[in-house]
């Protein structure tokens, strides 16, 4: 919102995917399918553009979507106040509007009638590398040493600090990893190494598509 013009002015604080990110997600799960991924499971952050693109996923590949709090943006949930133009936290969905909207997405136990997000506060810079570096470590606990192939649906802030974390590089301004709407990043962690495959792969997209 605030990037086309120029203010903050009519933002939601969790908004849906377009008509164009519909069809990106199609797309996505489409060559998914085709490419035989081998995808054992699949993840998504609560937030309702990566549910509406994990939805279309988990139909193509027959898999259940289990939602993942910490795969989160970068800030969180919040809304601008237009008198004071501080960050405010809203509520998020709680367990009623999912179970309604998504009836199929796997919830924490944790989430109630609250909201997810509980109007915390907005997630500062330095607070992200933590829940990335937890993230990391909870990914590893679960699928660690085994054969699963983990697909994580999440967003190209957090996917700075996540890729920052499983590289042990510290975030600074200065760089930035590109991650184009509904791109596709593999990383393969091996006894020996973490082998990085590709990052940002958009070449199943028609390049009119590609944003």
């Amino acid at each position: 919102m605030y990037a086309t013009t120029g203010s903050s002015d009519g933002r939601s604080d969790d908004p849906e995917l377009t008509q164009l990110g519909k069809r990106q997600a199609e797309l996505l799960a489409q060559f998914l399918r085709a490419s035989n991924s081998g995808i054992t499971h699949l993840y998504t952050s609560l937030m309702v553009r990566a549910i509406g693109t994990g939805v279309v996923v988990a139909h193509a590949l027959g898999l259940p979507l289990v939602a993942w709090q910490d795969a989160h943006e970068t800030g969180g949930i919040y809304l601008d106040d237009p008198a004071t133009g501080l960050r405010v936290g809203q509520p998020g969905k709680n367990r009623a509007a999912f179970e309604r909207l998504y009836p199929d997405l796997v919830l924490p136990e944790s989430l109630d009638e609250a909201g997810w997000w509980m109007c915390r506060p907005f997630e500062e810079r330095e607070q992200r590398p933590a829940r990335a570096e937890r993230f990391v470590r909870d990914l590893l606990a679960r699928h660690g040493g085994t054969e699963d192939r983990v697909a994580v649906i999440s967003h190209g802030g957090f996917y700075n600090y996540l890729l920052a974390a499983i590289l042990k590089m510290e975030v600074r301004e200065e760089y930035w990893f590109g991650c184009n709407n509904a791109s596709i990043s593999r990383i393969d962690f091996n006894a020996e190494r973490i082998q990085i495959e590709y990052l940002n792969r958009v070449d199943f997209l028609p390049r009119e598509m590609v944003t």
